[in-house]
């Protein structure tokens, strides 16, 4: 039997306001905000989603299934087909795959797509650990900072990248953020100096260097074509999602790249049909959980060839007023709700190629490129475009 193959665009978006702390509501209150804004930004109701895809780091919350104390499984009344997924940092992007894949294979017609996160007090680093072999990771690489600091140092010693360019990052990313009302660190004064002088937490990464712990939630709905015309004249549309991870011991690996956001991005391109990404792509939302990352994974997604990840920021390149914007949402230094954190990177790729994103918007954009980064190295890389890509 052949398996039918539809086009499939994001019709509606939701985002809560990102903070460190969402004690004003519980989970389901906080879902609730950026479902509801989903749905009236595709004026549909719950009765018209035929089916949802769901997911959050459980660990880091402390409370499993926490999607059951939602009622989420009953979408406000209606009962609906529920799709869980979890694959730790890049939960939010294997959301968007699934959901992607879900309505391309015309299983349903639309999906409402939902990542969260509400930590609980031991936070990120807490759950993190448990994730490294006991003997021969915990002691240097537990939490997320460690293999991340070993990365940074690795790529500073291998292409000669100084503090200095790292910090540029964080002055872009965090002024960035200031044009973007959702974005948890909104800092539009920042400076190399002010980043340079934070408190060191695993050289070489400062404080600033660092992205935050967000709490919040993001919503988005997909639809086939003929779906989607019923609902807007404005979509942006699927035109390629590719995942690609390995696992090793950390001190095994070389730690200056990311090969499988090299490998996923190649496939994506071919898909795609993109040649050059900086002049066929005009704008990344990109996983950067730190200063050091944005640098060395433009590198591994094609933009620059190796060690001119300094050079390509340095030259202006990847500014909001630059030939290829990287993170005008302000990136994951600025916002990361870890189980919605890649979904957020699609939600803001969707918003740049629908041209809906006020003072972060980047002038006619045809077609944005989203990245999700996880675990084990897990890398996923989504294609979004103004037109469909048949």
């Amino acid at each position: 039997m052949k398996i039918p193959k539809h086009d499939v665009a994001v019709v509606g978006i939701g985002q809560t306001k990102f903070r460190s702390k969402r004690r004003d509501v519980n989970i389901p209150e906080m879902i609730y905000e950026a479902v509801k804004m989903a749905l009236d930004d595709a004026q549909l109701e719950p009765k018209d989603i035929d089916a949802l895809v769901i997911g959050n780091m459980d660990h880091f919350e402390g409370i499993n299934f926490s999607e059951l104390m939602c009622g989420i499984e009953a979408a406000p009344g209606y009962l609906k087909p529920v799709v869980k997924v979890a694959t730790g940092g890049t939960t939010g992007s294997s959301l968007a795959i699934c959901g992607y894949h879900n309505v391309a294979s015309g299983i349903y017609n639309n999906v409402l797509v939902i990542g969260w996160e509400k930590l609980n007090e031991g936070g990120a680093t807490t759950g993190i650990i448990t994730a490294f072999d006991p003997v021969w990771e915990r002691p240097s690489l537990a939490g997320a900072l460690g293999p991340l600091a070993l990365m940074a140092g690795m790529y500073s010693a291998k292409y000669g990248i100084t503090a200095e360019q790292a910090a540029k990052v964080t002055v872009k990313n965090r002024s960035n953020a200031a044009n973007n009302p959702f974005a948890h660190l909104q800092m539009p004064n920042i400076t190399i100096d002010y980043v340079m002088s934070s408190q060191m937490i695993s050289y070489p990464l400062r404080l600033h260097d660092c992205c935050p712990q967000s709490e919040g939630a993001c919503a988005l709905i997909y639809a086939n074509e003929n779906e989607t015309k019923k609902i807007t004249d404005n979509p942006a549309w699927f035109h390629a999602v590719e995942t690609t991870h390995y696992y090793t011991f950390g001190t095994d690996d070389k730690m200056y790249d990311l090969p499988t956001a090299t490998i996923a991005s190649k496939k994506a391109y071919k898909k795609a049909g993109i040649k050059n990404p900086v002049k066929d792509l005009d704008v990344a939302e990109i996983y950067e959980p730190t200063s050091w990352s944005e640098l060395s994974w433009t590198e591994a997604l094609g933009f620059c060839k190796p060690g001119e990840g300094g050079k390509l920021l340095d030259e202006g390149i990847t500014q909001m007023s630059g030939e290829f914007p990287v993170n005008p949402s302000g990136g994951v230094l600025s916002t990361n709700p870890i189980g919605a954190t890649a979904l957020v990177r699609v939600a803001e790729a969707a918003t740049q190629v629908m041209g809906r994103g006020e003072k972060r918007q980047v002038p006619d954009v045809e077609k944005a490129l989203a990245m999700g980064f996880g675990g084990s190295l897990w890398t996923e890389i989504l294609i979004l475009g103004k037109e469909p890509m048949r």
